[in-house]
């Protein structure tokens, strides 16, 4: 599966722009960790994609749906990794692709709702300023933190340092994403 191939399954099951942000903003974030850790970046960038394309048209049945669409299309490394992007689904991490999509998922969408809630959006955020704002339970209540803390653990990085990865990644992108 090719990107222009990802992009048309994505749009066939998600239409909400905060949605389709998500994904792109785990797709860019992805592509980095990829080139980073030497690893296919086109792989690493439709796992981001895709990991919750089938969330809006699907919710009952997500992550199943995506899952299913990507194994019968022979993807199955990356059908493994977005079944298992949570961890209460108790699906193995067996790759650093799954690794990286669980730690990156949940913390990107929430430095992006940290820049949101700035004058300046993402310009002058740091690591500092998120790591705040993780612990204010009432910030993003949704976002599950020990989720985030999971995933850093896992991929094996310093909390510090992915939170600035991140944050470097989404900069440069930040016209595009509305930053």
């Amino acid at each position: 599966m090719n990107r222009e191939e990802a992009k048309e399954l994505l749009h066939s099951m998600t239409e909400s722009d905060s949605l389709l942000r998500h994904a792109r903003t785990v797709e860019l974030v992805m592509e980095a960790y990829a080139e980073k850790f030497k690893e296919s970046p086109e792989e690493w960038a439709i796992t981001g994609m895709l990991h919750d394309a089938d969330y809006e048209k699907y919710p009952e049945e997500h992550p199943n749906r995506i899952v299913g669409l990507l194994r019968e299309k022979g993807e199955e490394k990356i059908a493994h990794a977005i079944s298992a992007h949570y961890t209460k689904w108790n699906v193995s991490y067996e790759t650093t692709l799954d690794k990286a999509l669980l730690a990156c998922d949940e913390l990107t969408g929430f430095i992006v709702a940290c820049c949101q809630v700035r004058p300046e959006g993402i310009e002058t955020l740091t690591a500092k300023s998120v790591k705040k704002k993780l612990k204010q339970k009432s910030f993003a209540a949704k976002v599950e933190r020990d989720e985030i803390a999971a995933g850093v653990e896992m991929l094996g990085v310093d909390m510090t340092e992915h939170i600035n990865f991140i944050i470097d990644v989404l900069k440069r992108h930040k016209e595009e994403l509305h930053l």
